[in-house]
């Protein structure tokens, strides 16, 4: 799934959002940055971003990424603040609004499975694949506006490390990797970090071959999730839009097809050795 991020739908307007936790973390950065006696203009170099991206952080117009937070933590001696700020961080700037509930519930769930048959799950993707379909996006996105989607995407990747008790469920069409989208390199780099996330205990990805006489998923990309309180629901996205489905009947309905598209997919080791081999002949 795009994450509401990427092609298949992009943040409303494209920009973050200011919210009352990114101009706290911006007020948090400027008293640091003063107590160090630096100028936007001296600080910059040191955190390796530009002095209008220092700017838009300290005003709270920005999502930090997580190598400026940890740039900044070291060279203002901030004593931990600015990791402890960032975490209270609200995930939502760059997430389409129609796409935040399912988010919200993602964050906390005991399992989370996915078909994508359009692009690779943001979830999967690699910096430079997902920069590839954010620069493709139409209307044309802005450099600001690019990077604060890949700061959103790279924030939920984080979910496959910090939640080893989750069990992640992939179902990949292997068209997506042989559509070579963004250019070898991107294509190389993206089939290694995916053969390194296939060996996580708590992940397991699948590819549906590309000739499949029988396919349970032909009405398109799904995502389910189970919550702590064992309640199950539903995603699928358009191209603008994506449905929240919660009616046990029709979330049974994507069950159904997903259970059956596990069995049509190839089998762990086999996917894996398809992976290995097109890494191989890349």
């Amino acid at each position: 799934m795009t994450d509401g991020t990427g092609a298949g739908g992009l943040a409303a307007g494209g920009e973050p959002e200011t919210s009352d936790s990114l101009r706290a973390f911006g007020e948090v950065v400027k008293a640091f940055r003063k107590r160090a006696r630096l100028t936007q203009e001296e600080f910059a170099p040191r955190v390796r971003y530009s002095v209008p991206t220092i700017a838009s952080i300290e005003q709270g117009r920005r999502f930090p990424p997580p190598d400026f937070v940890e740039r900044a933590e070291e060279v203002l001696d901030a004593f931990g603040a600015l990791r402890g700020a960032a975490r209270h961080l609200s995930r939502q700037p760059g997430l389409a609004s129609w796409f935040r509930q399912w988010a919200k519930l993602e964050a906390e769930a005991v399992s989370l499975n996915t078909y994508e048959c359009r692009v690779v799950p943001g979830l999967l993707q690699t910096e430079g694949y997902a920069r590839m379909l954010f620069v493709n996006q139409l209307p044309p996105l802005g450099d600001d506006q690019i990077e604060a989607q890949w700061v959103a995407r790279a924030e939920r990747q984080r979910l496959l490390m910090e939640r080893p008790n989750t069990a992640f469920s992939f179902i990949l069409e292997e068209h997506l990797l042989l559509r070579d989208a963004g250019g070898p390199e991107v294509t190389r780099g993206l089939v290694d970090h995916l053969l390194v996330i296939a060996k996580l205990r708590n992940v397991e990805v699948q590819v549906m071959p590309l000739v499949r006489t029988a396919h349970a998923g032909l009405a398109g990309p799904m995502q389910l999730l189970e919550t702590f309180q064992n309640r199950w629901f539903g995603y699928c996205e358009g191209q603008r839009a994506g449905q929240f489905v919660s009616d046990s009947k029709e979330v049974s309905l994507l069950q159904m097809r997903y259970a059956r598209m596990r069995s049509q997919a190839l089998s762990l080791d086999d996917s894996l050795g398809l992976l290995q081999r097109m890494r191989g002949a890349a």
